[in-house]
C-alpha cells in the first residue's frame, strides 16, 4: 500500500486532475479494505467500490458490461510486467479456480432459482461455462480467465447491492473469502498499471467529480 501511495505522489504532478481523482478514490477505499479482515461483507463491498472508482462511467447496464470488458482488456494490454497473469495463474490460482467453478457465483444459477430459465437450460449453461473455464485455465488464456472471473464477481456484488444476502450470512462465506482474496491481489496491480500508463489510460472526468454544493 505504501509503495502505491508513494508512486501516486511522485507522479501526481504530471497527471490530469480527473485521473488523480480516480486513483485517489480507488486508493482510499482499498486502504480501508485492508483494515476490514474481520468483516468479509464490508471488505468485499469496499474492495468493489475501490475497483469501480478506477474506471466506472455513467452508462446503461449493457454498456457498463461492455465498458468493464474493455477496461480489463486494456489493463492486460498495458501489463508489460505480467502482474495480472502471475496473479491469475500462480499467486491466486486456487481461490480463482473455486470462484470460477462455484454455482453460487454463476448468474445462470440464480436465473434458474428465479424461474427465468429451466433446469435443463441451467445445466446446459453450467456445463458450457465449466468447459470454457477448464479450457481457459489449461491453455493459460489470461483474458478469458479475467473476464469470466469478473462476471462471477459482478454476480456476487449484485447480490449485496440488491439485498440478496444477509449480513455475515453463513451461506456465502467461502465465495466471499475467495472474492476478497482475489480483489485484494488484483487491485494493487491494476492501480500500478494505471499509474504507469496514465497518458493512454486516462478515462476522463468521473461522472461524480468533486463539487461544492451551496
Amino acid at each position: 500500500m505504501f509503495v502505491l501511495e508513494q508512486v501516486f505522489k511522485d507522479k501526481k504532478a504530471v497527471h490530469s486532475d480527473a485521473f488523480n481523482l480516480r486513483i485517489h478514490r480507488g486508493l482510499s477505499w482499498f486502504k480501508k479494505a485492508t483494515q476490514l479482515d474481520d468483516d468479509l461483507d464490508l471488505k468485499f463491498i469496499t474492495l468493489w467500490i475501490s475497483f469501480h472508482a478506477l474506471y466506472a462511467q455513467e452508462l446503461e447496464h449493457l454498456q457498463n458490461q461492455q465498458h468493464l470488458s474493455q477496461f480489463l482488456q486494456t489493463m492486460l494490454q498495458h501489463d508489460v510486467d505480467h502482474k495480472i497473469e502471475i496473479i491469475l495463474l500462480e499467486r491466486s490460482s486456487q481461490p480463482i479456480y473455486r470462484l470460477l467453478n462455484s454455482s453460487y457465483s454463476m448468474q445462470s444459477y440464480w436465473d434458474y432459482q428465479n424461474q427465468a430459465i429451466s433446469l435443463e437450460a441451467y445445466k446446459a449453461q453450467r456445463g458450457h461455462e465449466k468447459k470454457k473455464v477448464t479450457e481457459a485455465i489449461e491453455n493459460k488464456h489470461t483474458e478469458d480467465i479475467l473476464l469470466i472471473l469478473f462476471s462471477r464477481l459482478c454476480t456476487l456484488n449484485d447480490q449485496f447491492m440488491q439485498g440478496g444476502c444477509s449480513y455475515k450470512s453463513a451461506l456465502n462465506r467461502e465465495q466471499l473469502q475467495d472474492a476478497c482474496l482475489v480483489l485484494s491481489a488484483l487491485l494493487p496491480a491494476l492501480i500500478y498499471i494505471l499509474l504507469e500508463n496514465a497518458d493512454a489510460l486516462d478515462n476522463g472526468k468521473p461522472y461524480y467529480p468533486v463539487a461544492q454544493v451551496s
